[in-house]
């Protein structure tokens, strides 16, 4: 198709693959952020993030390994590091590695089975309560520096990033949209991509959606997360990412990065934070209580790291009830919310997907777009 202005609303993950993946197909692209790119109040800033290939869901395994060959052409397009390797341990009854083994071995994955004697003789610092799932291909995603990159390539194909730009409404005008800002500032474009993470409750009434597919958008719950660096006894260890799932509890950890010095541990529960109304009541502050409950938990599960944080820090789940991706089209608005915390692995295919939505390739998972309605010849609207 011929080339497409099109306003990118936030400069997150997901914004800035939009962005590089329009840009270099020739698009016109405006970058519109409220703040700074991967700014601390949303989701995608910090160094530390999971890249992982275990999931019980055979559709999101056959994802990462696609978004893996995104991952190595903006690594090898932008000069740089943005996976380190790290490796992943899957464990615990309602995590079920047995059935994460069989998924991964479906898609091609390696991976190892171990039993609990010898995961306790390579991991002498992790208790593990059951079978344990290995796989080495996993890694740590550099959130920041993957969200730097993109917009860098994007830049460099003619693309324009505007910080300090807090969009408030989207409204049609002559053959497109305008966008416009809280100060009145507004920009036009044919199209309008919207990427605006833990903000998107606050904008999704002013897109001008029609009320029955604004009704059709999953409800999304916003929560701030917790999450806490714990030194490593031996100074020497370096783990892998650890998810440990059993009744009451899912906790998450990795290496903590440039975020806390290479020191540690990064510890969480998976949607542990405390609900909050939208990104825009995100305080960054820490609860105590939920600080204890993580201390607890290291202090039981994993007794190579001292139970004492050395740092802490807060970022936004956008949640919705299913923990799926909404990426669909209406009209000449694209949403992004590959979201539930497990979006930034997928970050370069969210751009690919993007990118399609607005030349309007439907080749987007169907689960993916509750928005778009279906017509006579199966095609999405």
């Amino acid at each position: 198709m011929p080339p497409t202005s099109v306003a990118v609303i936030g400069a997150g993950l997901a914004g800035a693959a939009a962005a590089w993946q329009l840009a270099r197909r020739g698009h016109d692209v405006v970058v519109l952020e409220r703040t700074e790119p991967a700014n601390h109040w949303g989701s995608s800033h910090g160094s530390a993030r999971i890249f992982r290939y275990a999931y019980p869901d055979p559709l999101y395994t056959r994802l990462v390994v696609e978004s893996r060959h995104g991952w190595d052409e903006l690594e090898r397009d932008g000069g740089v590091t943005l996976i380190s390797p790290a490796g992943a341990i899957d464990h615990g009854d309602a995590r079920d590695p047995e059935r994460l083994a069989r998924v991964l071995a479906a898609a091609g994955v390696a991976h190892e089975l171990i039993d609990v004697a010898e995961a306790a003789d390579r991991w002498g610092g992790i208790a593990f309560d059951g079978p344990v799932l290995w796989h080495e291909a996993a890694g740590v995603i550099d959130a920041e520096n993957a969200v730097r990159t993109m917009l860098r390539l994007a830049e460099a194909a003619g693309a324009a990033v505007r910080t300090g730009w807090q969009a408030a409404a989207v409204s049609p005008r002559g053959a497109g949209y305008a966008v416009v800002s809280t100060t009145g500032e507004v920009v036009e474009a044919e199209q309008v991509v919207v990427s605006a993470g833990g903000w998107l409750s606050d904008l999704l009434g002013g897109l001008g959606l029609p009320p029955e597919r604004l009704a059709a958008f999953p409800a999304l719950e916003v929560r701030q997360e917790q999450a806490f660096h714990f030194p490593y006894r031996d100074p020497q260890d370096v783990w892998p990412t650890i998810i440990h799932k059993t009744a009451p509890i899912q906790v998450y950890a990795l290496p903590g990065g440039r975020d806390a010095d290479f020191r540690g541990q990064k510890v969480a529960e998976y949607n542990g934070g405390p609900v909050i109304r939208s990104a825009a009541w995100h305080d960054r502050e820490i609860d105590v209580a939920r600080r204890e409950r993580v201390i607890e938990y290291v202090r039981r599960n994993l007794p190579g790291l001292v139970p004492e944080p050395y740092a802490e820090t807060t970022c936004l789940f956008t949640n919705t009830p299913d923990e799926e991706f909404v990426i669909d089209r209406i009209d000449g608005i694209s949403i992004l919310s590959p979201c539930s915390g497990h979006g930034a692995k997928f970050a370069p295919l969210i751009g690919e997907y993007a990118a399609r939505l607005v030349e309007g390739d439907g080749t987007v998972p169907d689960r993916f777009r509750p928005l778009s309605a279906r017509v006579s010849n199966g095609a999405r609207a």
